[in-house]
């Protein structure tokens, strides 16, 4: 076994003990035991069976935001009405810092054609899932969260494609129309998908738990589904990229009203294992992407490996300050200048700590699984889904640190408050 055998065996281990005693960063081991893999054998995930796996990534995106959308529901949405401060100043940095520090980025390590336009693209994105299992851990507002990765996600179509036509034009050809038409088919439609199918798992109608007809939902999404890539095989590319898009969706679908139907038929609860389920299934989308980029891009890779590391280093931990800070001196500020107008009754923030936490994460961690769907399928570049590939993975890894720091400080206060509170009294002389 030589030394890529050794550091491949290395991290597969670690991967395997942190899912057994430290799960918090499992997820964060696997993608460095997957990338690991891809970097010492770039060799094994080029063709299988005379397939090229780069032709995976677009389906395995998909497959992601379909999951994604079955955390969702129309509720989500309508949640900024409640908290629309902590959303909007969320999804305003996001969108408005994170290109402009990409674009400086370029700027000052000198980056240019593809690889400019891939970093730039990368903070043109809406916020990932990753962030909301990140605001999980570190004790955020995980619903605050939600909701601002499902707004962010809703309004890419017109923000991606604006971004990338002002920043990175002068880098690389951007058709705006066929980006947003991009965005729709590899995220929107999904998550659309997945909220439908959220509808169908999850429901606590009884006719939605009955197999008889759950097993007529399946067959009919199935054969709609299959009927839309039949009918649009031959049309225009744009067009029949939609079909595409709308027929695996609606397979989707049947596929999982399948799987409860055949759950519930076993006797087994189809919601509680089908929770646990879909989350996993993205989780290996996301690291299966990460590999296949990282091995089919290895010659561009070891040529500008590191100061594509050193650029998303500085990239995430721009969007992790901005979006913490940001939101303490906003949720400061409205505190007390609603004090002074007599809007409020305390000067105190109205921004709490989790919310600081969530907007952090929603701002830093971009989803990397769009930008290399939009490099590979809208900019045809593979070396542009490299650095969605590098920051994805840093992004990851400093979540899971930032993440798990979060949640053992409010452990220990937790601690400290309570000792307090059942601290005896002093005796009396």
């Amino acid at each position: 076994m030589g030394i890529e055998g050794i550091i491949v065996a290395s991290l597969i281990i670690m991967a395997i003990l942190a899912t057994r005693y430290l799960k918090s960063i499992a997820f964060t081991a696997w993608v460095l035991a997957g990338v690991g893999t891809a970097f010492c054998y770039p060799e094994a995930f080029q063709v299988w069976w005379g397939i090229s796996l780069g032709a995976l990534i677009v389906p395995l995106i998909q497959l992601i935001m379909f999951g994604m959308g079955t955390t969702l529901s129309a509720g989500d949405f309508l949640r900024i009405v409640k908290e629309p401060w902590p959303v909007l100043l969320g999804i305003s940095l996001q969108y408005g810092v994170m290109p402009i520090t990409g674009y400086l980025l370029v700027l000052s390590f000198g980056f240019s054609g593809e690889l400019a336009a891939g970093i730039i693209l990368t903070g043109a994105c809406s916020g990932g899932v990753a962030s909301n299992l990140m605001s999980y851990i570190g004790k955020g507002n995980v619903a605050l969260s939600v909701t601002m990765t499902a707004l962010s996600t809703s309004i890419a179509p017109i923000m991606t494609p604006m971004i990338m036509t002002i920043f990175a034009g002068q880098y690389i050809d951007v058709d705006t129309f066929a980006m947003l038409i991009g965005v729709v088919n590899i995220i929107i439609a999904p998550v659309i998908a997945g909220m439908v199918a959220h509808t169908i798992l999850f429901s606590q109608e009884r006719w939605l738990n009955r197999p008889s007809i759950l097993l007529g939902v399946s067959i009919a999404f199935l054969a709609t589904g299959t009927s839309v890539a039949l009918l649009f095989a031959s049309h225009a590319p744009q067009l029949q990229g939609f079909a595409n898009s709308l027929s695996f969706s609606l397979i989707l679908i049947g596929s999982m009203a399948t799987v409860k139907t055949v759950l519930i038929t076993m006797g087994r609860n189809g919601q509680t294992w089908l929770d646990r389920a879909l989350p996993i299934l993205s989780m290996f989308g996301i690291c299966a992407i990460l590999i296949i980029i990282t091995a089919q891009t290895y010659d561009v890779l070891i040529q500008v490996g590191g100061m594509l590391f050193v650029a998303a280093v500085i990239h995430n931990a721009v969007g992790l300050s901005v979006g913490y800070w940001g939101a303490k001196a906003v949720g400061n500020l409205t505190g007390r200048l609603g004090h002074w107008l007599g809007v409020f009754d305390s000067p105190l923030s109205r921004l709490s700590e989790s919310d600081c936490r969530t907007v952090a994460f929603e701002v830093g961690m971009q989803n990397g699984g769009m930008a290399t769907g939009l490099a590979v399928n809208v900019l045809k570049s593979h070396v542009a889904a490299l650095p969605p590939n590098v920051f994805g993975t840093w992004m990851n890894i400093s979540g899971s640190l930032l993440a798990n720091y979060w949640s053992r400080s409010t452990e220990r206060s937790l601690d400290a408050t309570q000792a307090i509170e059942v601290a005896p009294e002093p005796l009396s002389r």
